[in-house]
């Protein structure tokens, strides 16, 4: 590969029909005209503000038409986007803006208290923009993305660079440096129209492809852009000439997510999991005759355990969409993938894994498949280039092993007899209790099982004798009743009896981030405080 990312863009620029749609948005339309006009406009007013190639752009803002725009132009304009969890605090928002040396800040207007709050707090930023609204003291995304919209006179590279910051779930968010040359190969398989076919390599045979209209059914990216899900499969999208459905909103409501797949045909759709495909097949079963999404070809997921129970309903709705189960994090895609179609038996957290591999926390030495070992995921092919400003993390994370460059994920795994991936949960949930460990994952998996749990958390607490018992919180079905005791006797007839609940809280509604991560703290608060 010898061009960056932004001239992905030119080329699909120049290949679509400019009246083709780009983004649709709460029930607004952007075709490509208008996106590639403004993405090469507002690359040019990034230059003009003194920006250098490699400078880093952070992005507070929610899903919008104004989210790519800004990642895109930024691409253009060889500068580093730089994802912002818009849940954040001012200190939090600080620190990364910092972490990362972003020189431009481009925030939604609703966030404009913290914008206030936090820019005389940083000086090395020369740019404020505010996007959705004119405020006083912030330039304004508008008026930036309005000009010379022609293509830019700009030798890119295959190192461009975007950084995506991690969750923050084990420490301080990190950024994951992508270059341009990684990023077009993980996002390969997002070019083949059809699973089987091969990804055009080329940006001569993306255009044709394009022309050809190969897989340019519209995309509905449910999650936040700002998270690793929504970011690969949005600009996965976008980067074939296909257009992508969000909402500003940022909760995920079914009925309206339903609604605007049915209006706008679409055959693609992200989610995280349960926390997204439940109130799906909830509310196709509640209204089957308000929605048409027959035209489903594809469900890409990934953070979170997608159950097969609601795999299997989704059939009902969708009778010919594959289901992408997609094993991945901040520092890697492509670390194992569960694939079911109509008719086939939908596995529970197992994944075919060409490229990954089971290891020995101690050594790195890969455990055999069958052997019951419990070990790191460790993965190679297509990684980053490791954690920005952080060489000491970087070097833990990123390992030779027998004299290739492997991630070591931090998820607890076993290797099955054929090969297949059995993914257990990450360390840092992991549960000791008397000595055995215990995932909260898996425990979480056989609480959703039950068929009147909508939603389920799973968590250690302190233990005199044991060390740490389990405990979690579960959320029922609508005019659902169950009792602790039956919810933890289901878990008892699934797996062992020590994984089973100790104590179970039954609650409205499990907490979860936007992007459909599960919120341990706060509910470790909440079965505190129904103890009191």
């Amino acid at each position: 590969m010898s061009f960056g990312y932004g001239d992905v863009f030119d080329a699909v620029g120049d290949a679509v029909n400019p009246d083709d749609p780009a983004i649709f948005c709460d029930g607004e339309r952007y075709n490509w005209s208008q996106f590639t006009a403004a993405t090469n406009a507002l690359a040019r007013s990034f230059i003009a503000a003194g920006l250098k190639p490699g400078d880093k752009v952070a992005q507070y803002m929610r899903n919008s038409a104004g989210y790519p725009l800004v990642f895109v132009a930024a691409m253009k304009a060889r500068l580093s986007p730089v994802n912002v969890n818009y849940r954040y605090g001012p200190d939090e928002i600080a620190y990364l803006i910092d972490n990362s040396d972003a020189e431009v800040v481009v925030f939604d207007a609703d966030y404009a208290d913290n914008a206030r709050i936090l820019k005389p707090r940083m000086p090395n930023v020369k740019l404020w923009v505010s996007a959705g609204a004119r405020l006083d003291g912030f330039a304004f995304l508008d008026d930036l993305a309005t000009g010379d919209g022609s293509k830019l006179d700009i030798k890119r590279s295959p190192d461009d660079l975007f950084l995506l910051y991690t969750g923050g779930t084990t420490g301080m968010p990190k950024g994951v440096m992508w270059p341009s040359h990684v990023w077009w190969e993980v996002l390969g398989p997002g070019r083949a129209p059809q699973l089987g076919l091969e990804p055009p390599a080329t940006l001569p045979a993306l255009q044709d492809q394009i022309r050809r209209n190969e897989g340019r059914m519209p995309v509905y990216v449910a999650p936040p852009l700002m998270h690793g899900t929504g970011m690969f499969t949005g600009f996965s999208a976008l980067s074939k000439g296909a257009p992508i459905v969000i909402t500003r909103s940022a909760r995920f409501d079914a009925p309206t997510a339903l609604d605007a797949m049915t209006r706008y045909v679409t055959g693609g759709m992200a989610i995280v999991g349960d926390a997204f495909a439940k109130p799906l097949l909830d509310a196709l079963r509640a209204e089957p005759s308000r929605y048409d999404v027959r035209a489903m070809k594809s469900i890409t997921s990934s953070g979170m355990m997608w159950s097969p129970e609601v795999k299997q309903g989704l059939f009902e709705f969708m009778p010919d969409v594959l289901l992408y189960d997609s094993f991945g994090a901040s520092e890697a895609t492509g670390l194992g993938a569960s694939i079911t179609m109509r008719d086939m038996k939908a596995d529970e957290a197992r994944f075919d894994a060409p490229n990954t591999i089971v290891v020995r926390a101690s050594d790195h030495t890969p455990i055999q498949p069958g052997s019951s070992e419990v070990g790191l995921v460790a993965k190679w092919g297509n990684l980053p280039l490791g954690y920005y400003k952080d060489p000491e993390k970087t070097a833990r994370t990123y390992v030779e092993i027998n004299g290739v460059r492997h991630l070591i994920s931090g998820d607890h795994a076993m290797v099955e007899a054929d090969g297949r991936i059995k993914l257990l949960g990450r360390g840092s949930h992991c549960i000791n209790s008397g000595g055995e460990k215990i995932y909260p994952e898996e425990v979480e998996e056989g609480l959703k099982s039950h068929a009147k749990v909508v939603d389920a958390l799973v968590f250690g607490l302190p233990d005199d004798r044991f060390g740490q018992s389990v405990a979690a919180i579960a959320s029922l079905e609508p005019g659902a009743s169950a009792s602790p005791e039956e919810l933890i006797e289901h878990v008892r007839a699934r797996l062992s009896h020590y994984k089973a609940p100790r104590r179970l809280l039954i609650v409205a509604k499990v907490p979860r981030a936007p992007n459909g991560k599960p919120d341990y703290p706060t509910a470790k608060e909440l079965f505190a405080a129904a103890q009191t």
